[in-house]
């Protein structure tokens, strides 16, 4: 027979899931950096029909182009991050029963 202070097998697979999806994590948001650099590109060249976004640094841009060039970047980023994640998760779940993170809020 089984005590109280006995942990479940489900809780046991909860806590150890976490550490088994941090390299699976790892490698999804690498992918998401690197679809998110390409939506990044594509789009900038859409609106200003150039290839290369402005940078910070570039002196020959003004900060009205710098600062539309990485909103632009910093909300496609979050978006493509935020999908990829959460896309991860679901399968996560769907083939182990288990959401990979027991935290309510977000990770930054």
């Amino acid at each position: 027979m089984s005590g109280k202070n006995e942990p479940k097998e489900s809780q046991v697979q909860k806590k150890k899931l976490p550490i088994v999806y941090k390299p699976i994590g790892f490698v999804l948001g690498w992918t998401s950096g690197t679809l998110a650099g390409m939506a990044f590109q594509a789009t900038w060249k859409a609106i200003r029909q150039e290839d290369d976004a402005p940078d910070a640094l570039d002196k020959d841009r003004g900060w009205g182009e710098v600062l539309l060039a990485a909103a632009i970047q910093g909300a496609i980023f979050a978006v493509v991050r935020s999908a990829v994640d959460r896309t991860g998760a679901t399968a996560i779940e769907r083939s182990t029963g288990v959401w990979p993170s027991d935290q309510k809020g977000g990770r930054d």
